[in-house]
Formats: structure tokens, sequence, C-alpha cells
């Protein structure tokens, strides 16, 4: 992601910030624009300090302190391009719901950014009632009912609980991850809704298989199989992580999320102009001046060139605080193939 500055005062804003901690101007996100922008009332609405000082408002998910993005003065949904995908929220009367649900949406606006940055086709489920994309945050409210995070023709579901550190660190240990997060759980459900919308209806389906193989393959089957037996043994020669070997399907899901993964992160490196030169290494490979637009890259070896030296960067930093590696991951041949697919189908979508 791109780092911002406050048009008032030039202090260094984060993407989430409501207000200048510097100068306490109000914030607002102009979605169209990318810009995070100081605003200043103006009557019942606020102008933007960013170019053209355009005349906005908040969503309404504001009110509860859950999004700070910006819509026009005059259009008549209240919701900001990001919240009009919600359908069902929990809730946010009832025990740490409200808590939860922001981190929930501070996830999800950080998704939708990358999405509009590729400029990838998004329809709400009002201008396409049948596979239009809406997220359900359902709240666990016994160990009765189950509420499984997952995606079905659009609808995402997303169990609060993945909100919760507690819960979260649990479920990541009893499901053998090195990484769970919020945000990488809406990246990996929207690929599966990308799935339908650049590969299925965009009549790729056969260049799909040869890459990820046949997802006709029965998936609850296939699901089955994998919770009792786990992961072949040399499961990291061809997928980027244990359960991406669970069926083509999310092979493909945990493959978008991780090429999402990497170009937001790769952004925000070019943003702090960080310089890859360890000195003990003569390994060009090694090295990377991260120049270059990651959300517009020329090819998925770009990428790499600049991704490799990054992560093992992050991960000396990471061991100097005496964290585990930020990045548990190997990047095979056969996986970068799969990036690969992925980079030409986003790169397609956006040039159509």
């Amino acid at each position: 992601m791109k780092i911002f500055q406050c048009q008032a005062c030039s202090a260094p804003i984060y993407f989430e910030n409501r207000f200048c901690g510097a100068c306490g101007h109000a914030l607002g996100y102009l979605p169209v624009a990318g810009i995070l922008s100081a605003v200043e009332p103006d009557g019942g609405a606020y102008v933007a300090l960013a170019p053209d000082r355009p005349r906005l408002r908040f969503c309404e998910n504001a009110t509860p302190d859950a999004c700070n993005w910006m819509i026009d003065v005059d259009q008549e949904d209240p919701f900001c391009l990001a919240c009009q995908h919600n359908r069902m929220i929990p809730d946010l009367a009832q025990g740490h719901n409200l808590e939860h649900w922001r981190d929930m949406e501070i996830a999800k606006h950080r998704l939708f950014y990358s999405l509009m940055a590729f400029r990838l086709p998004l329809q709400t489920r009002v201008q396409n009632p049948a596979h239009g994309l809406v997220f359900d945050f359902l709240a666990q409210e016994n160990a009765v009912t189950k509420i499984l995070t997952g995606h079905d023709e659009g609808i995402i579901v997303i169990n609060l609980n993945e909100a919760d550190d507690a819960k979260r660190a649990k479920m990541r240990a009893d499901m053998h991850e090195p990484y769970r997060t919020l945000l990488g759980h809406f990246r990996h459900e929207v690929g599966h809704y990308f799935w339908d919308v650049l590969v299925r209806d965009a009549g790729k389906i056969d260049a799909c298989r040869e890459i990820f193989g046949d997802e006709s393959i029965d998936y609850a089957e296939a699901l089955k199989q994998h919770y009792e037996n786990g992961a072949p043994a040399n499961w990291q020669e061809n997928f980027i992580s244990t359960y991406a070997t669970s069926h083509p399907w999310e092979d493909f899901a945990e493959s978008w999320a991780h090429y999402l993964h990497i170009v937001d992160t790769l952004e925000t490196a070019v943003a702090f102009g960080l310089h890859i030169h360890p000195k003990v290494s003569k390994d060009e490979g090694m090295h990377s001046d991260i120049e270059f637009s990651p959300y517009r890259a020329d090819s998925v070896e770009q990428l790499m060139s600049a991704w490799l030296p990054l992560t093992l960067t992050m991960n000396n930093l990471n061991r100097s605080m005496g964290e585990k590696d930020l990045y548990p991951f190997v990047l095979s041949n056969a996986v970068i193939q799969k990036l690969h697919f992925i980079h030409e189908l986003i790169a397609s979508a956006r040039a159509a």
C-alpha cells in the first residue's frame, strides 16, 4: 500500500486513520482518486484538501467508527464503494462484536484498496442479484451452531471469531498454519469469487486446469481426505501451503491471496524507498532496487526479483525482534507458475 500525508500539516498518516495525530484534521479516503485526504466541514458536508477540493460526506459506517471512506455529497446510497458490498453485520450491541467488526472492516477496506488498484470488475448484489459480491459478518453465538468462513456464488461469510486474536491463534495452531490473518482470509475468499468471474465466466477453465488441476473432482470428499490424511510429504514442491493441496479451488484461492500479499507489500516497500543490498552477498539475486509499480508489474519475474530479497530482509528483521519468520513460505517453480497465471488473469481483466 502507498503511504499517505496530511494535506494540512504534511504529517505521515495511516490508511485507517480518521484524524491526523499531528494537527487534528479529520481524514477521509477518496477511493476513486486513491487519496487519503484531510477534510474540513462545509455545512452538512466536507471539503477535501486534496486536489480539486471535492465536496463529500462520510460513509454511513463512519458513525460506528468502522469506515473512513467518503462518497459524493449527492450520492443516494449512504455507503461507500467498499461498504456497499456488506450484506449482514453482527449485532453491535453484543459483547465484543463492534470491536471485532471494526477489525474486519480494516481488513476488508485494505482488500478493496487492492481490488480497485488492479481495476478488477466489482458488482454489488444490487447490480448483479445472482452473483454480485457481498459479505456476511456473522458472530458465533454458541458452540452448537457452526459458522464456516467461505464463499458461495459471490457470498462471502466471515466468522467474527477470526477477529479475536486468541481464538485465531488457537485455530492457527490447531490447523498447523504458519500464517493466518484477517486480511489473508479476505484475500483468499475473494479469490474464489474471482475464479468464478475471471476463469469460469470468462471461458478459461481449461487453461486453469493445466496449472491447478481438475476442479470438477468432488470438493467435499477432497476436503475430507485432506483433514483426515493431511498434505503429501513433498507438498512444498508444488503448493504454497498445505491447504492448497486439498483441492484445485483452494490451490487457486491460496495462490490468488499470495499474489495480493506480494504486490501490496512490494508497493509499501516502494513507498518507503527500500533498496536491498546485503553486505555479505555479491549474488545479484539478493540485491534489489524496488522502483517500479507492483500493481502494474510487467511480469511475475519482475515481482520475484524484488520479492525474494525483501522476504530475506523481513525475516531477518523479525528474528532480530525475537519473532519467527514473517514470511514462512517457499516459492517453488511450480508455485511461481501459478502466480504467473494469476498475474495474467488480472492483467487481462484490467485491459478489458
